[in-house]
């Protein structure tokens, strides 16, 4: 059988990764698919460097070009490989391919967390699949787990370590003491962190991923302009030993929930208790953990960037293209797990109205009845205490850190217990607080 013929759009790491693993690995992944599947053409607008990749693998034949619109318009070729990155061009092109007929696969988090919507529905219009699996945790296939391997059960909420760049930080904090700034440029001398990291250390890299996980979970459409984002720029040392003092571990987690009246969807820093395997996750590795009615807690763990990891989940995604090619487009997986005509309206809930407990750390004058006064101010709010620290802030004997651990409360009362502490001239400094979840 003639093999399924792609074109490539963007040849940097993980364009040259991809190329590279589907060029080595090519009878395995034959003896999968049932046919061969060749990249064909490789658009980049660095052409030498796409003749120096290709050549490096030893490929004949593959066409060069520095245009990705002459890929699309090529008839022979059946799946159009995005690995460009960003909102513009890169939607401009998708939506080109698909308007041509042709199959996507995609690594672009961004692209689907803002336009999915409307590239899916354009899909479904031209009877073609979008695959995505390398664009959430790289080469660890969540995306298969809950559009196909979970699909028997009531998803009830995910968490994940989905950034690496954030993690590694929090990682070397932890381990060595750094504040975070020293943290940051450590990551960025190892290749871990971008020259302008803000995409990473402000949560906006996670959010995108969290949001295309809550879509599959609860069959909602994609809508980034809704997921709660707090990055990791302003954590310190301080909190992090605190934390560990109190078996915790501090962890930037992506969020999303079944609750009462809607969808909770969050990225922020989070206190998970030592003792689970996802504050264990160390370094630049990712992990997300599921929980459903009928299977309960499930780990993932693995790589969730680099050329090869990533490239797994994209070659992945063009085997599953070949096998399905032909199939009755009706009865193939729907993008977002659940059938379009079956999407539900669960709003996303605001901030303001998720229930989880809390870290507060706050700087006080060491006077009689503070304690008692802060402890005051939660209580009026029903807001319970579950464990406290009192410890000598370092250089000043005139103050102290009081260091509280909560019990669930709903976001909006804690908000004004923080304002109304704040206001106490006992309190010196501004109040830190950070999410907490059981994740049991």
């Amino acid at each position: 059988m003639k093999p399924i013929q792609a074109g490539l759009l963007g040849i940097g790491t993980v364009g040259t990764g991809t190329f590279n693993v589907l060029r080595r690995n090519q009878e395995e992944i034959r003896r999968r698919a049932g046919r061969g599947i060749e990249i064909t053409m490789v658009a980049d607008l660095d052409t030498a460097r796409a003749q120096a990749v290709t050549a490096a693998a030893g490929a004949k034949g593959v066409k060069i070009v520095g245009d990705a619109r002459e890929v699309i318009a090529n008839p022979e070729i059946d799946i159009v490989i995005e690995l460009i990155g960003g909102y513009g061009i890169a939607r401009t092109l998708v939506m080109q391919a698909l308007a041509t007929g042709k199959h996507v696969v995609t690594a672009n988090k961004a692209l689907l967390a803002v336009h999915g919507t409307e590239i899916f529905a354009a899909a479904r219009d031209k009877g073609v699949m979008v695959a995505f699996e390398a664009a959430v945790a790289g080469g660890i296939p969540i995306i298969k787990a809950l559009r196909e391997g979970l699909t028997a059960n009531r998803i009830e909420w995910i968490a994940g370590i989905i950034n690496g760049t954030t993690n590694f930080i929090l990682s070397e904090m932890r381990a060595k003491g750094l504040d975070f700034d020293v943290a940051l440029k450590e990551a960025q001398r190892l290749g871990y962190a971008e020259a302008d990291p803000s995409f990473d250390i402000e949560g906006v890299d996670a959010a995108h991923k969290a949001t295309i996980m809550s879509a599959i979970a609860f069959g909602i459409p994609v809508q980034f302009d809704k997921v709660y984002v707090e990055g990791i720029s302003r954590l310190q040392a301080a909190d992090i030993a605190y934390a560990e003092q109190l078996g915790y571990r501090i962890k930037l987690l992506g969020i999303t929930k079944r609750a009462e009246h809607g969808i909770e969807l969050r990225v922020h820093p989070t206190l998970v208790a030592s003792k689970r395997l996802i504050a264990n996750v160390e370094g630049a590795m990712n992990a997300v953990v599921v929980h459903g009615d009928a299977v309960g807690t499930t780990l993932y763990y693995g790589k969730g960037a680099g050329a090869e990891p990533t490239a797994s989940a994209v070659v992945a995604d063009l085997v599953d293209i070949t096998r399905l090619h032909t199939a009755d487009p009706e009865h193939r997986v729907p993008h977002l797990a659940f059938q379009p005509d079956a999407m539900a309206s669960i709003p996303i809930l605001p901030i303001e109205k998720v229930t989880t407990a809390f870290y507060l750390r706050l700087v006080v004058s060491d006077q009689t009845g503070v304690l008692a006064r802060i402890t005051g101010i939660l209580a009026e709010h029903d807001i319970s205490i579950d464990a406290l620290l009192q410890r000598a802030s370092a250089g000043d004997v005139t103050q102290t850190d009081v260091i509280i651990l909560t019990h669930d409360t709903v976001e909006e009362r804690m908000n004004t217990s923080v304002l109304r502490m704040q206001a106490l001239t006992t309190v010196l400094a501004p109040i830190v607080r950070i999410r907490k979840e059981d994740l049991s």
